[in-house]
């Protein structure tokens, strides 16, 4: 395969992979790496297939095609190829949580002479770094590097990058108590997206939804935390981002969790309202309060909303909508309307609990 139709079929797959038909973009890039005899180009389509697999959590085989890229930047005697390789491979040691070693990638990054992409990748490889030292919990470093690519994005009017740096920061302000910040950052970069990101892939609008959700929870507003969220998941269940997907359910349960603890409140509050309006013969206000604490019993069960049984009271598979809203899958398999039988939103592809 020559130089011309190696191109051709990189653009192929990079068409099907934007109409999300990403498993038929592997095999045409794959494809290529097997037959293309032009080092430029194999270069390029193992660039494509390392953000396609680490846009689907498969971070093993995201490695596995960057250190085939180090080698090829290698074969092609070329700094700017190089530079990029290396910054991939301390991605991807980033995403399998080898911190230590994406670390020591992005030092090799920063080491290499001057090239021309340096400018264009050097506020990546210190956002890389960050996300590393964050994960290694040394917080100075990580809002050092964190900072540095913040300021490499404002210098290159690089948009893109300072949304995923806002993101970041929401991250470590969360992680260091700061919420009112963990906040800020991410609806920063919300306001990014809405201002520039026309023509962005919506993973970035997934992304800062995600963190503002995580963000909003934190801050007790459970009801934004949930919009966040929903928001969140429908890209990451439109677009295959199941690391995405897996963080989402997890802020689920933690949003529930939440409100879980507010309604055991309100339980107590009315189980001690209920007490003091008995002991002062008050008993219009005393029925009045064990109305208020059934209810609130009731709302703390958890019943499949098609066939009315409880929920975790057997073993089950359960399915969850993009809506939040979860179900039997039994009940749902047999369901013939379109969209959440509780909200009536239209349904997207659901993810399994």
């Amino acid at each position: 395969m020559g130089q011309d139709q190696t191109k051709q079929q990189i653009e192929k797959g990079l068409r099907l992979y934007q109409s999300n038909r990403t498993e038929k973009a592997l095999q045409v890039w794959t494809k290529v790496l097997e037959k293309s005899a032009d080092p430029a180009g194999r270069f390029r389509v193992l660039g494509c297939l390392v953000t396609a697999h680490s846009e689907m959590g498969r971070y093993r085989e995201m490695l596995k095609f960057a250190v085939v890229q180090v080698d090829t930047a290698r074969e092609l005697e070329d700094a700017d190829f190089l530079l990029e390789s290396y910054l991939n491979l301390a991605r991807s040691n980033e995403k399998l949580c080898e911190f230590p070693k994406a670390v020591s990638y992005c030092k090799t990054c920063l080491g290499l002479p001057g090239t021309r992409a340096g400018a264009r990748l050097g506020g990546q490889v210190s956002l890389s770094m960050g996300n590393a030292f964050l994960g290694l919990s040394l917080f100075q470093k990580a809002l050092e590097s964190f900072e540095k690519a913040l300021r490499y994005a404002h210098n290159n009017d690089d948009t893109m990058l300072e949304c995923r740096v806002c993101c970041s920061l929401g991250s470590f302000y969360a992680q260091v108590k700061d919420y009112e910040k963990a906040l800020f950052f991410p609806c920063k970069a919300a306001e990014l997206v809405n201002d520039y990101g026309k023509g962005w892939s919506l993973k970035y609008r997934a992304m800062s939804q995600y963190h503002m959700a995580v963000a909003y929870r934190l801050l007790g507003h459970l009801g934004s935390a949930m919009e966040c969220c929903e928001e969140s998941m429908k890209i990451a269940l439109q677009h295959g981002d199941r690391p995405l997907q897996a963080l989402c359910l997890l802020c689920f349960a933690d949003i529930h969790r939440s409100r879980g603890d507010l309604e055991l409140s309100q339980l107590r509050l009315h189980r001690l309202a209920e007490d003091i309006c008995r002991s002062k013969g008050l008993q219009r206000e005393v029925r009045a309060h064990v109305v208020r604490f059934h209810a609130c019993v009731e709302e703390t069960e958890l019943y499949c909303g098609l066939c009315g049984e409880a929920i975790g009271e057997q073993n089950g598979r359960l399915q969850a909508l993009p809506c939040a809203h979860l179900f039997h899958l039994r009940c749902l398999q047999r369901n013939v309307a379109r969209g959440c039988p509780n909200c009536r939103r239209a349904s997207m592809k659901p993810g399994f609990v």
